[in-house]
C-alpha cells in the first residue's frame, strides 16, 4: 500500500457519540474550585462562569486553532482550581469514554497490512486521561503515535496539528495518510487542507456552536469502523 498511516479522531469516532448536558458538566467541574468554604460560596455561579469560559475556549479552537488545557479553562473563568479535586469532572465524563468495540479488530487489520495507527484529538484533558481510557479498554498497545491538543499549541483544523500527528506515527508525506473523524470542518476539511485524505463518520450530533466555517467533502464515509480497512484499500487504489 502507498497509504502508510491512518490517524483517528477520538470523541464521536473511536468512542460513540453521546449528547452531553454541558451545564451539568460545568457543575461537576466547579467541584474543583479552590476556596476556603464560606457561607457565601456559590457553586452554581462558578458553574455558570465555567460554562461561559468553555464556550470561549472552544470558540478559540474553532476560529483560531488555539489549544487550551483545563487550567486555561479555569483561568478564563477567573477561578483558581485544585487539580486533585477534578474527580467529579472525570467521573462525569468517564461513562462517555468507552472505546467502540470495533476499534481493536479494525486496528489489528490495519497493522497487519503494515499501516500505522495514530490518534489526534482536540481536547483540554491531559494526555494521561486519554491514554488511561485506551489502556482500560485494551487497545493502547496498537497505537503507533497519539497527539492530544492539550499538549501542543494548535488544534484541528490547523495543518500544524495534523503535522504533529504525522510526526508522532513517523510518517512524513501527508498524501500517504488518511484521517478519520466525525466533523466535516475540524476533521475532513482540516485533513484535506493538510494534504491528507479524509473519511467521515457521520454519526455525531455536532452542537451548532462547534460547527466551523467550512464543510469538507470526504473521500469516503462509513457508518461502522469495521468498514475502515476496506475503505483504506479502495483509497489506496485511486
Amino acid at each position: 500500500m502507498t497509504i502508510q498511516a491512518v490517524i483517528f479522531d477520538w470523541g464521536g469516532t473511536l468512542t460513540r457519540w453521546h449528547d452531553v448536558d454541558f451545564h451539568a458538566e460545568s457543575v461537576a467541574l466547579a467541584q474543583a474550585v479552590r476556596r476556603t468554604p464560606t457561607p457565601d460560596d456559590d457553586h452554581h455561579a462558578w458553574a455558570t462562569r465555567l460554562h461561559r469560559a468553555g464556550d470561549v475556549i472552544w470558540g478559540r479552537s474553532r476560529d483560531h486553532q488555539r489549544s487550551s488545557t483545563i487550567e486555561d479553562l479555569f483561568a478564563e473563568a477567573g477561578l483558581d482550581h485544585d487539580p486533585d479535586l477534578l474527580s467529579a469532572y472525570y467521573e462525569f465524563w468517564e461513562p462517555h469514554t468507552a472505546t467502540d468495540p470495533e476499534v481493536r479488530p479494525m486496528w489489528e487489520e490495519l497493522r497487519s497490512a503494515g499501516i500505522k495507527v495514530g490518534v489526534l484529538s482536540n481536547t483540554v484533558w491531559p494526555r494521561e486521561w486519554h491514554v488511561g481510557f485506551f489502556e482500560r479498554d485494551g487497545v493502547y498497545d496498537l497505537v503507533d503515535g497519539d497527539v492530544y491538543t492539550s499538549e501542543i499549541p494548535w488544534t484541528k483544523p490547523s495543518p500544524l496539528a495534523f503535522r504533529a500527528a504525522m510526526e508522532a506515527v513517523g510518517v512524513t508525506d501527508p498524501a500517504s495518510c488518511v484521517y478519520v473523524g466525525d466533523r466535516l470542518f475540524d476533521d475532513v476539511w482540516g485533513a484535506h487542507n493538510a494534504g491528507m485524505r479524509a473519511v467521515h463518520v457521520p454519526l455525531s450530533n455536532i452542537p451548532v456552536e462547534q460547527v466551523g466555517h467550512t464543510e469538507g467533502d470526504p473521500d469516503a464515509s462509513v457508518t461502522s469502523l469495521s468498514e475502515i480497512t476496506d475503505v483504506v484499500r479502495r483509497l489506496d487504489d485511486v
